[in-house]
């Protein structure tokens, strides 16, 4: 392969900037800049290019497999000035035998070296996105193959079955056990059991992931941008005594207790309007309807503006204007705030218990694809005396999907969307 290197650290001034040189010409590149170095190991040594230094840096150098990347690996721990790190990055493109890394190559060489398998490359740019604690943890635990040792342990149990049924076809007429439905349907049944419910979790884990949203619902000029900004702590969206001033879906992303929350102003809703205050309302409706919760903020004493629905949550507002009964907040004082932020977060909780270590439609979709091979081999049982080839090839397609789902099978399209989606220098 060809020796790579990129900035490995975010792009920007900072205090330090890392860049990584990975393949078989790390070594002479490294010592180009720096001189002989223990290999692996660290030291502080000046960079030079010529008779200029570049830079004083701490170069750490990692064996062939021993690295992230599985291959001979130097990385370089620059002063985070932009300057230095472009000086440096140039005279690398200047030496034999190496070029620039693309999006996610030194994770693909990971990859590819056996060092993490599909499921972990993909928590690990859920870790580098992660921004809240509950999203962390989801990554890390996706991130030391828990979803790949799964895979694994369902794979050894589906090989056993499938030795089984194959064994009924290639020596039928050997000494081998005359029923193997029995031990068959167990290791089956275990399985898909498992495969359904993980499956089931994706959901949630993707709603972790990905954000939990929650619209505010109400009448205009009721308090709902101003319960926006309380809850921001900035100044999110325009508050007016004008009815009809938010006019299109404000977002802000925020963490309630470690969960990732997505927070919608809408407009407010009500009869009349003019015409782009129409569209707001029916852009208000429409994401309203797909959030994962909906506060209807109403006026001490009002009603709901829009119909309520299961699990909608009702607020009254201007609570600093007089005493209400429920629960009651107050945008401008702070009041009621927290006992608002726990109700939310009571109300989301539940929706993120169900979350398992696969966290995308991919990895449902793997699972669903074996479990419904499962089933038919499950239902097959009673006749595999009359089709046990079929059954054979139904549980060798069930293997395919778990290998898929680690990525132990040509996938080259899913690679390439995966390691796509990586900056440069990962």
């Amino acid at each position: 392969m060809d020796t790579i290197f990129a900035l490995a650290s975010a792009r920007g001034r900072a205090g330090v900037a890392v860049v990584r040189i990975s393949g078989p010409e790390a070594r002479a590149a490294a010592e180009n800049l720096a001189g002989a170095l223990p290999w692996p190991g660290r030291s502080l040594r000046k960079l030079r290019s010529g008779g200029d230094v570049l830079d004083e840096a701490l170069v750490l150098t990692f064996a062939a497999g021993g690295s992230f990347t599985g291959e001979e690996v130097a990385e370089l721990h620059l002063h985070g000035s932009p300057a230095v790190v472009s000086a440096v990055l140039r005279v690398l493109g200047t030496l034999p035998g190496l070029r620039a890394a693309t999006a996610g190559e030194f994770t693909q060489r990971a990859f590819l070296a056996g060092r993490l398998d599909l499921a972990q490359v993909e928590a690990l740019a859920d870790l580098i996105d992660a921004e809240t604690e509950r999203q962390r943890v989801q990554a890390m635990r996706a991130l030391a193959g828990a979803l790949g040792k799964r895979a694994e342990d369902w794979r050894r149990d589906l090989v056993r079955a499938a030795a089984l049924i194959e064994a009924t076809i290639d020596f039928a007429d050997e000494d081998v056990p005359e029923d193997v439905s029995p031990e068959v349907a167990t290791l089956l049944g275990t399985v898909l059991r498992d495969l359904r419910r993980e499956s089931a979790g994706v959901a949630a884990a993707e709603r972790v992931r990905d954000g939990f949203e929650v619209a505010i619902l109400g009448a205009p000029n009721v308090g709902k941008s101003t319960l926006l900004n309380a809850l921001a702590g900035r100044e999110a969206a325009i508050t007016s005594e004008v009815a009809g001033t938010t006019r299109d879906v404000i977002e802000v992303q925020m963490e309630l207790s470690g969960l990732p929350v997505t927070l919608l102003d809408t407009a407010g809703l009500r009869e009349g309007g003019d015409q782009v205050e129409r569209i707001g309302m029916e852009r208000a409706r429409a994401r309203a309807a797909l959030a994962d919760l909906r506060v209807h903020l109403v006026e001490p004493g009002g009603v709901p503006a829009e119909e309520l629905r299961e699990g909608d949550l009702v607020v009254t507002g201007k609570a600093d204007r007089g005493g209400a009964p429920g629960l009651a907040v107050s945008g401008l004082t702070g009041e009621g705030l927290d006992a608002l932020i726990a109700e939310i977060v009571a109300r989301l909780e539940p929706l993120a218990q169900g979350s398992g270590v696969a966290s995308r439609a991919r990895h449902r979709a793997a699972m669903d694809r074996a479990a419904d091979a499962l089933d038919d081999v499950i239902e097959g049982l009673d006749r595999m005396g009359q089709t046990p080839d079929l059954l054979a090839h139904r549980l060798r397609e069930a293997i395919l999907a778990l290998d898929e789902l680690v990525g132990r099978v040509d996938v080259e399209q899913v690679l390439d969307e995966v390691f796509a989606s990586f900056c440069i220098g990962k």
